[in-house]
Parts: C-alpha cells; structure tokens; sequence
C-alpha cells in the first residue's frame, strides 16, 4: 500500500477589526471549503492535499515561521493589515473598476495572493473571480513548493 506524501500547509489571512471577523472569516472558510474540495477533484493536475489554516493578520505578522508559507489575504487594506502590507508589494493581476482586486505575482515565484474589494459585496465577487480564474493555478504551484511541514499548533 502507498504512502501519500503529508498535505501541503497554506493559510488564508483575515483582519483582525470586528468587521474583518464578521464579514472576512465567513469568506476565508468558503475559500477553505473551496480548496478543500478542490484537492479531493479526481480531475486535478495534483492529487496532493492542502491543510488549509484560517488565521488573523496579525498572527501571521508577528509569526515568521509562517511567512514562508503560501498564503492568501482577504479583505482590503482598511481591515487586513497583511493586504495593507503587501499593498505597494504584490502586483495587481486583476482590478476591475476600482471596485476590486486580486494581487498576485503572474509568475507564482512567491505563492502569495490578496484579494479584497472595496465592500462586502466586491470582497465577495473577488473571492469568486479568483477561485474561477485564479485559484487552480495557484494550488497547482503550491503543491509543488517545498516549504509546508509546519504544525500551527507547536507554534501557539
């Protein structure tokens, strides 16, 4: 019987404000719930699994370990001090009428993505735009990235 190799880590970042967590989180566990059904496709390029983690945006700031991890942002710069950050930092791949936008290096040489809107309402269109344009690309480059074997728990 095979040995599966162990899942690959990836974090999704919210804010940290009050709204962030009302209105964020409740996006970054659909992304979640997205990528997790993705890695179970028999139809993808990757048969590998994701440990998908949702954590605050300052978690991963003031936690180094977990900056060499693949991460996704959401929310806007307003409420996410990791999009706020890589604001100036990660080029805008897709920004539609100033309403929203998905940053991310075309070329996946750091697997790193932020994707916010100006609302609620953009933030959600955004999600959508990157997991149908965006998201199996990304994966595809993650599950063959090195750096993973990270236990979030031994770092608390």
């Amino acid at each position: 019987m095979a040995v599966e190799p162990p899942a690959k880590m990836l974090l999704i970042v919210t804010g940290s404000t009050l709204r962030a967590e009302d209105v964020d989180r409740p996006l970054a566990y659909y992304l979640k719930q997205r990528i997790d059904s993705w890695s179970d496709d028999p139809k993808s390029s990757s048969p590998l699994a994701f440990r998908v983690r949702v954590v605050a945006d300052f978690r991963w700031i003031h936690d180094e370990p977990l900056q060499v991890l693949p991460t996704i942002s959401i929310g806007g710069p307003g409420v996410n001090a990791l999009s706020h950050r890589w604001l100036e930092e990660v080029p805008v791949s897709l920004a539609v009428d100033e309403q929203y936008y998905i940053q991310m290096d075309p070329d996946l040489d750091e697997p790193r993505a932020s994707i916010w809107g100006m609302d609620n309402t953009t933030t959600q269109i955004a999600i959508s735009v990157f997991i149908e344009r965006f998201l199996p690309r990304f994966l595809e480059h993650c599950a063959k990235g090195t750096s993973n074997l990270l236990d979030l728990d031994d770092n608390d």
